[in-house]
Parts: C-alpha cells; sequence; structure tokens
C-alpha cells in the first residue's frame, strides 16, 4: 500500500460528497420518513439523541476511512480496469459495493428485523457513495 500515491484533496472532495449525498438521501423529502418508520421508530418529529458530536465524528472518521481504502484499491486495480480514470474508478467502486458492503449489510439488515426495503434504503445510499468516491478518485489525478 502507497499512501504517496493517494490524492488526499479528493480523498476530503469524496468525504464532503458523502455528507452531500447523505443529507439528500436522507432527507424528509426523499428516503428519512420510509427509513424512519421502517427501523421501528414512531417519533412524529425524530430528535437527536444521544452525542452527535460524537455521531457525526464518526460518520465522518468512517467516510474518511472509506475514501481511503476506495483510493488505495482505484490505485491498484485501475491499471487492472484500464487505467486509473473515471470509468475504472466508477467500477472499482462498484465491485467495491457488491463484494463487501451490499452483503455485510443485507445481513445485519436481516438480522435486525429490518427488511429488504431498508436494506435497499441503506445500501443504495453506500452504493452512492462508492460510485462517487470511485469516481472522483479516478478522475481527479
Amino acid at each position: 500500500m502507497d499512501f504517496s500515491l493517494i490524492n488526499w484533496l479528493a480523498v476530503i472532495a469524496c468525504v464532503i460528497a458523502s455528507m452531500v449525498s447523505g443529507s439528500l438521501w436522507y432527507n424528509p423529502r426523499t428516503f428519512f420518513p420510509i427509513w424512519w418508520k421502517g427501523i421501528g421508530k414512531t417519533d412524529a418529529e425524530p430528535g437527536m439523541e444521544g452525542n452527535m458530536a460524537l455521531t457525526w465524528g464518526l460518520t465522518i472518521l468512517s467516510s474518511l476511512v472509506q475514501a481511503i481504502g476506495v483510493a488505495l484499491m482505484v490505485n491498484w486495480l485501475g491499471p487492472i480496469f484500464g487505467g486509473v480514470n473515471a470509468l475504472s474508478g466508477l467500477l472499482i467502486g462498484l465491485v467495491l459495493w457488491l463484494l463487501f458492503v451490499a452483503p455485510t449489510n443485507l445481513v445485519n439488515k436481516l438480522f435486525a428485523g429490518h427488511g429488504l426495503k431498508i436494506w435497499a434504503i441503506e445500501a443504495g445510499n453506500h452504493l452512492l457513495n462508492f460510485l462517487l468516491f470511485g469516481l472522483i478518485l479516478g478522475a481527479w489525478r
């Protein structure tokens, strides 16, 4: 793993992109109401329970770790996919999501009793992020 090959500005752009996409994905006008009800919450107006600084801090850290991982994989696998570019980055993001994120999230949702609808919402957000990460990291050379 050669961390010197990582475009750190692109990684930061990925983190920002994931925060923007998440805020749109889980917006009250998009998937939030279905997701909120599907995970068993009944509050009409959800509150910010718990330590929100910790929640947001760990959310950003998780996005950063994922972006670094995708950056490493784009640099490593890009040549196999025809060179490091936007298309190979997009494909690598898709493959990583398909092999690791989607099945892991599926098992978690099924054992939590949340079902396929909640899995589709959550996994869809992760798919969008991994595609964005791959696209950004492949294109921004």
